[in-house]
């Protein structure tokens, strides 16, 4: 686990102990006002949003580029993972370059920084191993730029911070089925209750069971989730908050790199959206735990105290199949094998204290919030020796598209340790809100961190320590009570995971991010619009240098590159039965020499979401969504894809109070694409269906 992107981000969006839930039917970015709190007794009513900052801003307040994915969009459009969540997000790539490794990205960038609580994630340098369940959320926080603003370490790209589900004030849940093409079957339940009569404690289980098939030969997957949650007051100043959840995924026939789109004279392959470059002895199974305990404590004079514990421990056990090269067109032969088998094993601790309070200065109250974090990590690899001479599996295979049966598995050998890698991260952190007039509030802030990194990496010693101190600041002017402009400045600082051929972490990534925007708030502020245009440059960015002859191993280089462009988002109720979230951005990535760069990132891309309930028929409810990308090219891989629309729409019918009925279409149109170049993927899903079952209780 690569702890950067776990822990560098730890004051993020929300307070610890804090939670806001938007209301059932709106999916926009809302003002506080809109947000409906869960109040109980005592500290419990304290679960208020404390928006990307550490501090009580609204989103239309924040001078950064916010978006919110609800429980209720996440459901209504069978968004069950995080990949096909994260599919609805304003700005965000979604880059599934293999069935078990995905990248999302945001501005041309990579997302290296991912928090749940406003905690930090393990990322593995942006890359996310697996699926991973999205149900365990009740909403999902996309902030696009810098994170310098948020907290000082960060590339140009964006953050995400999963809130979890926290314990309701009543007694009550739901339960579902689910069913639909490629034998995918699901079940899903969620229950709140009360501990005490006086509803000063209570606890939330959460859980869902998955299985299903795929468009690609081979590929099956079944994940299994778990969380529980309890919170309550330890006194009338004082709450806790403990939970833990568990998941179990388990994938068969997956890839190993994407499929090889090259032909030896030069031209690109096409090939059946159901081909892949795997075999049927593959796997990929992991295990990941999350605990956390929080104590959050409010003064007499309302300042309040946050202490926390996350931990995580994540494994991973997989048998892989990686084809490379470049293919005959007459033949089909060209491709050679390379087989692999990695075990691995992450654990991770943050211990963080916060304390935030309001102060009155020149007549006017202002905030201020700062703290500090300590987290430590070990992530440790091993790798299973082969016989080079004796396998199939390695060296040229049969003529493409194979069967998946046609490798036969590796006789596996002794196991050995491949990299291990132990890091801490110390952070120092400050901001506040100054209220300057009625109209204008600057933010400023700082952050210092401490990063050490030794061990081993292919052979390669590894000893790294880095420290930075970096600033930010944002302000936000009201022209009226419903429009806001923001300016904003972020230093970027952002360690790297990436190494080079010699197998050496990459220096950081250094440069500087402007946003300057105007948010306005439209029909008694139900409805919300935002324009945001950003620059950034970047010095010493990891790109892809080429592949280690010895190892199979992708190794980097670092560039220097800049950026801008714009962002127009619309999201609310554009009328009592119309719902909308729709977005556009487009961008503008260029090397030293002014030559188009991250030219996997399309430079235009517009997404939107429509919900509408029928008045004739108020217990309908339809959908419609879509995701229309301009051309987009890796000239490392020679492949282009063009162009090309996603469709996506759901019918909602309410059989009764408690009882509804769903049915969702994916890919409506039967679009053939690939779906990503950032690394080169594989042929996206044609479409496909299900049928959902809801009893509310």
């Amino acid at each position: 686990m690569k702890l950067l992107s776990l822990f560098a981000l730890s004051p993020i969006a929300f307070a610890l102990s804090v939670n806001a839930q938007t209301a059932p039917n709106d999916t926009s970015e809302v003002k506080e006002a809109d947000v409906e709190k869960i109040r109980i007794v005592g500290v419990r009513q304290n679960r208020v949003s404390r928006g990307a900052t550490g501090l009580t801003m609204e989103i239309s307040d924040t001078p950064q580029s916010i978006s919110i994915l609800s429980e209720d969009l996440m459901q209504s459009f069978g968004a069950f993972n995080i990949n096909d969540a994260l599919k609805l997000a304003p700005g965000i790539n979604v880059e599934e370059w293999e069935t078990n490794r995905t990248n999302y990205t945001a501005r041309g960038f990579e997302i290296k920084n991912t928090q749940i609580d406003g905690v930090g994630l393990p990322n593995d340098w942006g890359i996310v191993t697996g699926s991973v369940e999205a149900y365990g959320y009740e909403q999902i926080e996309v902030i696009r730029g810098a994170n310098g603003l948020l907290t000082g370490v960060g590339n140009a790209s964006g953050t995400i911070n999963y809130v979890r589900k926290r314990p309701k004030n009543e007694e009550g849940g739901e339960m579902a089925v689910s069913a639909g093409s490629y034998n995918f079957v699901r079940g899903q339940g969620d229950y709140s209750m009360l501990l005490t009569e006086d509803g000063s404690w209570a606890a939330r289980v959460v859980g869902s069971y998955e299985e299903k098939e795929s468009h690609l030969d081979g590929l099956a997957n079944d994940r299994m989730f778990l969380y529980g949650v309890v919170d309550g007051q330890l006194t009338d100043n004082a709450t806790v908050t403990a939970g833990v959840s568990y998941q179990d995924a388990n994938t068969d026939g997956n890839t190993w790199g994407g499929l090889v789109f090259n032909y030896s004279d030069g031209t690109q392959a096409e090939w059946d959206v159901s081909d892949t470059t795997t075999q049927e002895w593959t796997k990929w199974d992991t295990e990941a735990t999350n605990a956390f305990v929080e104590l959050d404590y409010v003064f007499d004079n309302d300042w309040q105290l946050l202490l926390s514990y996350n931990y995580r421990d994540f494994a991973s056990q997989s048998k892989l199949f990686y084809a490379y090269g470049v293919i005959d067109k007459e033949t089909g032969l060209g491709l050679t094998g390379w087989p692999g088998r990695y075990d691995d094993e992450r654990d991770s601790h943050l211990v963080e204290g916060r304390i935030f309070g309001s102060f009155e200065l020149f007549g006017r109250d202002h905030e201020v919030n700062f703290g500090i974090s300590h987290a430590t990590s070990d992530d440790v690899s091993y790798v299973h020796a082969f016989d080079y001479g004796s396998t199939p599996a390695f060296g040229p295979t049969p003529a493409f598209p194979y069967g998946i049966g046609d490798i036969p598995e590796p006789e596996w050998l002794a196991v050995s340790e491949y990299s291990n890698i132990e890091q801490t991260l110390t952070r120092y952190f400050g901001s506040a809100k100054l209220n300057i007039t009625d109209e204008l509030f600057v933010i400023a802030g700082f952050n210092a961190i401490e990063f050490e990194r030794d061990g081993q990496n292919s052979g390669a010693i590894i000893d790294n320590k880095e420290s930075e101190a970096s600033p930010y600041i944002g302000a936000t002017y009201a022209f009226t009570e419903s429009v806001n402009a923001y300016v904003s400045y972020s230093d970027v600082y952002q360690p790297q995971e990436q190494y080079d051929i010699n197998g050496q972490y990459l220096d950081p990534t250094k440069g500087k991010n402007f946003e300057a925007g105007i948010k306005a708030q439209w029909f008694d502020d139900k409805l919300m619009t935002t324009f945001a245009y950003f620059t950034a440059e970047q010095d010493n960015l990891a790109a892809y240098a080429g592949t280690n002859p010895d190892t199979l191993q992708y190794y980097y280089k670092g560039v220097s590159v800049e950026s801008d462009g714009f962002e127009i988002e619309v999201a609310g109720q554009l009328t009592d039965a119309l719902r909308a979230n729709a977005a556009y951005t487009h961008i503008n990535v260029e090397d030293e020499q002014g030559n188009d760069a991250n030219t996997w990132a399309p430079r235009d891309v517009l997404i939107f979401q429509l919900g509408y309930q029928v008045p004739a028929v108020p217990e309908l409810e339809v959908g419609f969504g879509g995701r229309w990308q301009s051309e987009i090219s890796n000239v490392d891989y020679n492949v282009e894809q063009g162009a090309y629309f996603l469709a996506n729409a759901y019918a909602t019918y309410a059989v009764t109070d408690a009882l509804e009925l769903r049915a969702n279409i994916n890919n409506l149109f039967d679009k053939k694409y690939i779906n990503s170049l950032h690394t080169i993927g594989y042929y996206g899903m044609p479409v496909n269906g299900m049928v959902s079952l809801s009893y509310t209780f």
